[in-house]
């Protein structure tokens, strides 16, 4: 028998329950979710028939839309003091990770305690690390962000609390997405943004990114997480 589960460990390690994402939204691949103990993903277009969805106890939990931006179009803004580096602390990278990322679609899952979510991401970046898939963002010599990438993905663009709001972020993504170009044979760079993040959207846009694909995300909880810090 087809299996539409495919196993994501990466959350597992971080939830501590079988962890999959569903790669089709047929009602073969949805009824494969009761059968199984554990946290489900799926991602669909927004405009599909959620009814078979609530009827197999998937519940939506956010939008992701992808902002593309082609290399002749990045913007380029420049400030005093600001640079790329490839050596850093790694606990100061972990430490902005475990503050700057509050409203990804798995804090917003009512199912997930925080603390869960949060290590999620913190897991996460100790790996980029340990694949030098992270640059780091100085401002007078000191660590104020992070850009994390995969080929041509940014993955995490993260800053520390006591640098937002002092016009460092378009710099700093603008000198890391150039960066990036330079690093893969590729003509684009993608990303992904959830709506309810307005500035982080505002940002890509006014860097020279367009808006392209959108897909809305469900989950489903088939048991129980263990409970604990």
């Amino acid at each position: 028998m087809q299996t539409y589960l495919r196993p994501t460990p990466w959350d597992q390690r971080n939830f501590h329950i079988p962890t999959y994402e569903l790669t089709s939204i047929s009602e073969e691949a949805l009824h494969q979710s009761n059968e199984h103990e554990g946290h489900f993903t799926l991602k669909i277009d927004p405009l599909a028939n959620t009814e078979l969805l609530n009827k197999y106890g998937f519940y939506y939990v956010d939008t992701l839309i992808e902002p593309v931006c082609h290399k002749s179009a990045l913007k380029f803004t420049e400030k005093d003091g600001v640079e790329l580096s490839y050596n850093y602390n790694k606990s100061e990278i972990l430490r902005i990770t475990a503050e700057a990322f509050q409203g990804g679609r798995f804090h917003r899952d009512y199912n997930i305690p925080n603390f869960m979510a949060d290590n999620r991401y913190v897991n996460w970046v100790k790996d980029l690390i340990e694949e030098n898939q992270i640059m780091a963002l100085k401002y007078e010599g000191s660590t104020a962000g992070f850009y994390a990438y995969e080929g041509n993905k940014i993955l995490l663009l993260g800053m520390d609390a006591s640098y937002r709001g002092k016009g460092l972020a378009k710099p700093f993504l603008s000198k890391g997405a150039s960066e990036h170009f330079s690093l893969v044979d590729e003509d684009e760079l993608v990303t992904s943004i959830s709506p309810s993040n307005l500035p982080s959207l505002n940002l890509f846009i006014s860097t020279g990114f367009k808006l392209r694909n959108t897909v809305d995300v469900y989950h489903k909880l088939n048991g129980s997480l263990p409970v604990g810090g």
